[in-house]
């Protein structure tokens, strides 16, 4: 396997810069650093004696790929240090996870669907800011886009994002308020306006016909899926990309748009600093983040159907997936804070669309 760059974190250096002292304020915490040796980058490694946990807190649909990717890590571990390491792993709404990992839930490591959610835990000072910085491709681990998914045959014959406003189709969305997924299958729609020539107004008025054919909003990107398929609920299903290819590698062959105008749904991975220095697990849990960019990783992320961020493997697995003829990204609409801001907040966008729509 070929090795990634080995960050260091900025977290790292100031740890080395503190010296003894602060290896007695870890020691004090629990830490099961022993001695440190030299590694390949020049880094200092330590081997730790005992076995340990990591806790990894993600959104809903990734569960597949770490089922792959979490056991070759383990084995990986445990051949260059003879460290036993297990994980405990909690999957849900990107937004539920999140506010529960503010509310105490320990995690190690947070694989969120959105950088606005990861953010979030950085606020809540659990995570020191620059941790961007510290993973290859800006911690963005994997991405997707937006898909439509019908009922068998098509029979409202949806195409893309206009279909979705006509007022003879009903669609199936969760809800931006505690759903990531939700989030990103709100601005797509958003952006189909404003990233093809239209003004803000426009995009309002698009986005109100839309929720007005909502008929209900699940809490995740799973509830919305049992609402379509199990409830029969809606003749479409705004949904990930990678969630349909995976629904077609197990038999589950479903029928489809990827919108030729979509959002680059990014998704990143980040080390929670006070969590790893209280549980002395630094150490393996940024290995495990490093390791998730790796060719052997990022191989598994894309059999599921995760467009994966090294390029290469992206040259590999390219036929599985649809080209876009305009991608857009969070920072072509002002950024996580600005879109938090703007579309999200108490009183903003979604909530006026809300209100003008009677739900």
């Amino acid at each position: 396997m070929t090795s990634p760059q080995r960050y260091i974190s900025r977290r790292s250096a100031i740890l080395f810069a503190a010296g003894l002292g602060l290896a007695g304020t870890l020691a004090a915490c629990g830490s099961t650093s022993s001695t440190p040796e030299a590694s390949n980058g020049g880094e200092a490694t330590t081997a730790a004696a005992g076995p340990v946990e990591l806790t990894l807190v993600s959104y809903a649909v990734t569960q597949a790929a770490y089922e792959q990717i979490i056991p070759k890590f383990v084995e990986q571990w445990k051949e260059e240090t003879g460290q036993e390491v297990t994980f405990n792993q909690s999957y849900g709404g990107s937004g539920s996870q999140t506010r529960a990992v503010l509310d105490g839930l320990e995690a190690d490591v947070v694989a969120l669907a959105l950088a606005g959610d990861t953010k979030k835990i950085e606020e809540g000072g659990l995570i020191e800011p620059g941790w961007e910085g510290e993973t290859p491709n800006s911690a963005i681990v994997h991405s997707s886009v937006a898909a439509l998914v019908t009922r068998e045959g098509n029979p409202k014959n949806i195409q893309g994002w206009e279909d979705l406003a006509r007022d003879d189709v009903q669609v199936v969305t969760a809800n931006p308020k505690t759903s990531g997924g939700a989030k990103w299958n709100f601005l797509a729609a958003w952006g189909f306006q404003t990233q093809t020539g239209n003004d803000d107004a426009a995009a309002l008025d698009f986005v109100t016909k839309v929720y007005q054919n909502v008929p209900v909003l699940p809490k995740d990107a799973r509830e919305s899926t049992d609402v379509f398929f199990n409830r029969g609920q809606g003749d479409v299903l705004i949904n990930y990309e990678n969630e349909v290819l995976l629904a077609a590698q197990n038999g589950e062959e479903l029928p489809f748009v990827v919108p030729e105008v979509n959002i680059s749904i990014d998704n990143p991975v980040a080390v929670v600093d006070a969590n790893v220095d209280k549980h002395g697990t630094r150490e393996v849990a940024e290995a495990f983040v490093e390791f998730l960019f790796t060719p052997e990783a990022q191989e598994e992320f894309a059999k599921v159907g995760f467009r994966p961020s090294d390029p290469e493997v992206g040259e590999q697995f390219a036929d599985q997936f649809p080209k876009i003829e305009t991608l857009f990204t969070v920072a072509d609409l002002g950024g996580w804070e600005e879109i938090d801001k703007k579309f999200f907040a108490d009183g903003a966008i979604f909530d006026q669309v809300q209100s003008k729509v009677g739900k």
